[in-house]
């Protein structure tokens, strides 16, 4: 549907491959990393251990791959177990959302490999795994070098039900099918803990409307209808630019929440992918949470090594 950047198997085991040499090189002599179907941490220590490469120890975890995107939740529950203390992700919003339900207070680390990517970034991967490793053994304290994201939480009949990092989007329909958010006419209503217009995807489309930061404790809600007076344009997906109504904006402080559009069904989309449908009878809101995960800041972490001297071999 758009033109999105592909960033192949190959692409990321060279990735983590330069997570491992980054961990390796300030200490860490053991890493845990999930299975998957495509066997990419295996093939990345297997390409370092042909090229004569100091690497950390690598434990796959004792789970089965499914392909599925619980297999990150449950990985990084498995994590937790085990005492891990830093995350390395790499995906696009939806990944690490599922690694952050899993990972509680673990601070992660994520890398962009997805398609609507506003929570990760492109860092280097060698420098992704030097800041988790500082932030893991080197006592560099997550609060300092670390921001806690804003979540919002899904309740549906009172009951809390699920929940995303970036946005929540309601749209007309019961079908879910391609999980992506394609079709701009579809959407009745979302909720966004950041709002840029620098970004794709529904980040962007209140990005246009009321621009907040990462770090700026509010939230926006947008009611959106296809015949609506005020209109902006916004890039939807990867190359995929369309036009959106805009009915109302609200501002949302931590606590509050607003009522998901009474029509049923409607599906739901958490972080850019249908996820829930809502069936006749089944009430749902939406509330703004500023308890979410950690996230590593690679480059507050790497100031704080510096200033540590721990780069510093002459010493």
């Amino acid at each position: 549907m758009g033109h999105a950047t592909a960033v192949d198997n190959q692409a990321k085991v060279a990735i983590v491959r330069r997570v491992l040499v980054g961990m390796h090189a300030l200490g860490v002599r053991r890493a845990v990393i999930m299975p998957d179907t495509y066997h990419l941490g295996e093939r990345a220590i297997d390409g370092l251990g042909y090229a004569g490469e100091g690497a950390p120890e690598l434990d796959l975890l004792d789970m089965s791959a499914t392909g599925e995107p619980e297999d990150s939740e449950r990985a990084a529950r498995m994590m937790a177990s085990q005492g891990v203390r830093a995350i390395v992700v790499l995906g696009g919003d939806g990944t690490v959302r599922m690694v952050a339900k899993g990972a509680g207070e673990i601070p992660l680390l994520p890398i962009s490999t997805g398609t609507n990517n506003v929570l990760p970034t492109f860092v280097e991967g060698t420098v992704a795994g030097m800041a988790a490793e500082a932030v893991a053994l080197h006592g560099v304290d997550k609060v300092g070098v670390s921001m806690r994201h804003k979540w919002i939480e899904l309740l549906v009949n009172g009951a809390s039900a699920d929940g995303a990092l970036v946005d929540v989007a309601a749209l007309a329909g019961h079908f879910v099918g391609a999980r992506a958010v394609w079709n701009a006419g579809d959407l009745r209503q979302i909720v966004v803990t950041r709002a840029d217009p620098a970004t794709i995807g529904i980040s962007a489309i209140a990005g246009i409307v009321h621009p907040i930061g990462p770090e700026e404790p509010r939230g926006v809600a947008l009611h959106l209808a296809p015949q609506a007076r005020r209109r902006v344009l916004a890039a939807i997906g990867p190359g995929l630019m369309a036009e959106v109504g805009i009915e109302s904006t609200t501002l949302l402080a931590p606590g509050e929440g607003m009522d998901v559009v009474p029509e049923r069904p409607v599906i739901l989309a958490l972080d850019g992918e249908r996820a829930v449908v809502l069936h006749e009878g089944e009430e749902a809101s939406l509330r703004l949470r500023d308890d979410g995960p950690w996230l590593i800041d690679p480059h507050r972490v790497m100031t704080e090594v510096v200033s540590r001297g721990l780069l510093d071999r002459s010493r």
